[in-house]
């Protein structure tokens, strides 16, 4: 992560973090997502956000047409890489992001701003993540409010992921593509037991977190976990 008036020099890069330019309902809960050392990708208009709050991406990647012309003209005064494509291509701005994050081997990735907005959208943002190449890397969607990510079990073993916030926090569990098997909770308000979720049934939606932690296992499946922060909501 660099300021506006001094670029990065040879970062270190355990998490990536990818700015897209869906909703940000709260701005500063945005920010408060970043860590020092973060590697700060600008799919497309997520430029603007981040040159709202006085920070330069690494690089740029998209096709421009949602970047602001005086986010532009800074990008370029400060001589941030730009990857620019045709408004004609195949994938979205945050599926190139994200194919360029992976490239450079992240422990994980946090795609801020991917929320809300439009549906189809949002929805292809969450197919995204359920991309088979992507279970070695810690990948999450977030805006400051609401976090999203995938549990995922493979053919050979079962999954588990943990969900860090605080006690009332809300933990929807949803089932994507079919049932899921097996699916164990704890420090939630409501436990499974190795149950089966479907994706007809609203059987795992509205749970709590106790307090500041909480594991989901699961056995077989693709489970969608959607976590709202308690202290964000209106």
């Amino acid at each position: 992560m660099q300021s506006i008036s001094s670029p990065a020099e040879d970062i270190f890069m355990p998490r990536i973090v990818i700015f897209a330019n869906g909703n940000l309902p709260d701005l500063e809960a945005a920010r408060a997502l970043l860590q020092s050392g973060d590697y700060l990708i600008a799919a497309d208009g997520g430029a603007n956000y981040l040159l709202k709050m006085g920070i330069l991406p690494e690089i740029v990647i998209g096709d421009l047409d949602s970047v602001d012309e005086d986010t532009l003209f800074d990008l370029t005064s400060a001589e941030v890489e730009i990857k620019q494509y045709s408004e004609d291509k195949d994938e979205t701005d945050i599926e190139l992001a994200l194919q360029y994050a992976v490239e450079l081997q992240p422990t994980s990735v946090l795609i801020v701003g991917a929320l809300g907005g439009r549906l189809d959208q949002t929805l292809a943002n969450l197919s995204i993540l359920t991309d088979p190449t992507l279970p070695s890397i810690d990948v999450r969607l977030d805006d400051g409010v609401e976090e999203v990510f995938f549990c995922r079990a493979s053919a050979a073993k079962g999954g588990q992921v943990e969900v860090r916030g605080r006690s009332g926090d809300i933990v929807s569990l949803i089932p994507w593509n079919g049932p899921v098997e097996g699916v164990a909770t704890e420090g939630l308000r409501w436990p499974l037991y190795g149950e089966t979720l479907f994706p007809s049934k609203s059987r795992g939606v509205s749970n709590e977190m106790l307090n500041e932690s909480a594991s989901v296992k699961i056995t077989k499946g693709l489970l969608l976990i959607v976590h709202r922060r308690e202290s964000q909501k209106s």
